[in-house]
C-alpha cells in the first residue's frame, strides 16, 4: 500500500449518484453525509457507504421529503432500534403533506382556469384577469366563484 486512501473522488461520487458536487459538500456540512476520508493532498475520498447513503438522500429528496424528514429517516435507519412502522409514520405524514399540496394545486388550477375563461381579449383596463389580481381577498373569492364578467 502506498499510503493513499482507497475510494472515489467527489467527482466520481457525483457522477455515480447524480448529485452535484456543491450539494454533496452541503450535505456533508449539515451532516446528512458523513465526512469522508482525505488523501495526503486533502482531497475527499468516498467509499461504498457514502454512495449508498447519498443515493438514499437523493431518492428521498426526489420523493419530496424535506431535509428534516430525510434526517429523521436516516436517524431511524442509523439507530438500529427502530421498526418499519417508525419509517412508515414519517412516510404517512409526508404523504398527508403531499395530498394537501395536491388539493391546493387543484384549487389553484380551478381558480386560474375560471379567471382565464372570462377573458374576452378586450383592453387591459377591462381585463378580468387583471381585476382578479388587484382584488381584495373577499372580492377575489366573489370573482373566482362567478362565471362571466365580475359585478
Amino acid at each position: 500500500m502506498d499510503g493513499r486512501q482507497q475510494g472515489i473522488s467527489i467527482g466520481d461520487l457525483s457522477m455515480q449518484t447524480r448529485v452535484n458536487i456543491e450539494t454533496i459538500r452541503y450535505y456533508e456540512k449539515i451532516t446528512l453525509l458523513p465526512a469522508p476520508g482525505r488523501t495526503e493532498g486533502r482531497h475527499r475520498v468516498y467509499g461504498p457507504a457514502h454512495v449508498a447513503r447519498l443515493t438514499f438522500v437523493r431518492r428521498s429528496r426526489e420523493l419530496g421529503f424535506s431535509l428534516d424528514e430525510v434526517r429523521s429517516l436516516l436517524r431511524l435507519v442509523d439507530g438500529g432500534h427502530s421498526s418499519c412502522s417508525d419509517v412508515q409514520a414519517v412516510t404517512l405524514k409526508h404523504l398527508e403533506d403531499v395530498r394537501r399540496k395536491i388539493a391546493d394545486l387543484e384549487r389553484l388550477e380551478r381558480t386560474l382556469s375560471e379567471v382565464a375563461s372570462r377573458c374576452q381579449g378586450g383592453s387591459v383596463p377591462d381585463c378580468p384577469i387583471v381585476e382578479a389580481l388587484y382584488a381584495s381577498p373577499e372580492r377575489a373569492a366573489l370573482l373566482e366563484g362567478q362565471p362571466g364578467k365580475a359585478p
